[in-house]
């Protein structure tokens, strides 16, 4: 694992024993991790922050954006330091931008749900009973027990896309679906399971994978040697003007185009991205990276909906998200993609008993302790119905029901 679960404790016991100053006030809890975000004018800015960074803990998780960092501690020891090597860069917090979105599964037997989807995804038995990512890039899975009948399929799905060979051996037996890659857990919910392909057949991106996303993953053997590859791969993008996505973990940088990105349609650049990830892949061999290829994972999310355009706009305002602007497209996604894609697809508003019955599976949505109440002002002023509360959650819906679930902080 990249940090260790049993740390969130430790940090929310710190951030919240000592009060918000004791961490600076740079820092909120979101899923039980003091996280910070520090605007940046460019990759090349941040990842000279990021480089001052994975210097101080190995076990620091540092996502670099074309906007900014995202930095979420191993124990608060090290928020000090970050805060001060920001400032030494002019590069300011802006809390505002925290969230955490991942999905919940209600299951009247939820150890074989739980089961399930570890398989799928390859993810890590959490403390408390969740599924999470180990290298902390898709959304949790939380799964509570409930013994409500929803018999019908579910409107909410996750698509799941992993190298050819991983797939191979989940070993879920035979697919369905109109593309031959749905499978279902016990429950009846639903994921399109996609193996992914060679980003191209030319040698110079053979460390590249299309899962979605095109992705590399390099071993790296020191600090210096990440640091260095992800200033390289910084310089790389900015000269040609790609908004690369750049994760560090322990021993790790994790190279993406960002879903679909990669292909010229989407990013509307005159450039073919083949030339970016070839020029990457030099410096990442030149550096000694070593190329992990059973790593690349793209996780998103599905919603379907009767009034696909007025859903939408809906999750757009909830979320804080953007729409993709290509034609016919009806992703939605976060504007630092620090979080999963939203996606929608028409549901024939004549099944009126699966629009009328509730998910068996919900999102559930993190934001820091001192913006809650204003997040969810903002859901209900764009349409969002109040469906119940306990202290620091609000449950949410959208005009088709599809819920939400806002969380103060920890």
């Amino acid at each position: 694992m990249c940090a260790s679960f049993s740390r969130k404790k430790i940090v929310r016991n710190a951030y919240y024993g000592g009060g918000m100053g004791e961490i600076g006030t740079d820092w909120r809890v979101v899923d039980g991790v003091a996280t910070a975000w520090f605007d940046a004018p460019s990759l090349v800015e941040g990842a000279a922050l990021a480089g001052r960074i994975v210097e101080l803990s190995i076990e620091i998780v540092v996502d670099l954006r074309p906007t900014g960092v995202r930095v979420r501690l191993d124990s608060d020891e090290h928020a000090d330091a970050v805060s001060a090597a920001a400032r030494d860069f002019g590069l300011a917090a802006n809390p505002a931008v925290l969230q955490n979105l991942s999905v919940v599964f209600e299951s009247a037997n939820p150890t074989v749900v739980r089961r399930f989807w570890q398989r799928v995804l390859d993810y890590t038995p959490a403390e408390d009973g969740s599924l999470a990512d180990p290298l902390r890039r898709d959304p949790a899975i939380r799964i509570r027990h409930s013994t409500e009948p929803r018999p019908l399929r579910n409107r909410i799905h996750l698509d799941v896309v992993r190298p050819a060979m991983a797939v191979e051996q989940v070993g879920l037996g035979e697919a369905s679906g109109p593309y031959g890659v749905r499978h279902t857990d016990p429950d009846g919910n639903e994921v399109d399971l996609v193996p992914g392909d060679a980003l191209g057949k030319s040698v110079e991106t053979s460390d590249w994978q299309a899962v979605f996303s095109a992705m590399a993953c390099y071993r790296t053997t020191s600090p210096t040697q990440q640091r260095k590859l992800a200033a390289a791969a910084a310089a790389l993008a900015d000269d040609m003007g790609f908004p690369l996505l750049i994760d560090l973990r322990s021993g790790l940088v994790i190279i993406d185009s960002g879903k679909d990105q990669w292909e010229e349609n989407a990013h509307g650049l005159e450039l073919d991205f083949a030339d970016l990830a070839g020029n990457l892949q030099t410096a990442a061999r030149e550096l000694g990276a070593t190329v992990d290829p059973g790593l690349p994972r793209f996780a998103q999310l599905f919603l379907d909906a009767a009034d696909v355009a007025a859903v939408r706009e809906f999750w757009v305002a909830a979320l804080g998200y953007t729409h993709d602007q290509r034609a016919g497209v009806t992703d939605i996604h976060d504007r630092r993609r620090l979080n999963p894609v939203l996606a929608f697809q028409e549901l024939d508003a004549s099944e009126t008993d699966r629009r009328r019955q509730r998910n068996r599976s919900h999102f559930e949505l993190t934001v820091p302790s001192d913006l809650a109440q204003t997040r969810l002002a903002s859901i209900l002023a764009a349409g969002g119905q109040l469906l119940d509360e306990s202290e620091d959650r609000w449950r949410v819906a959208d005009l088709e029901r599809n819920e939400v679930m806002i969380v103060s902080g920890h």
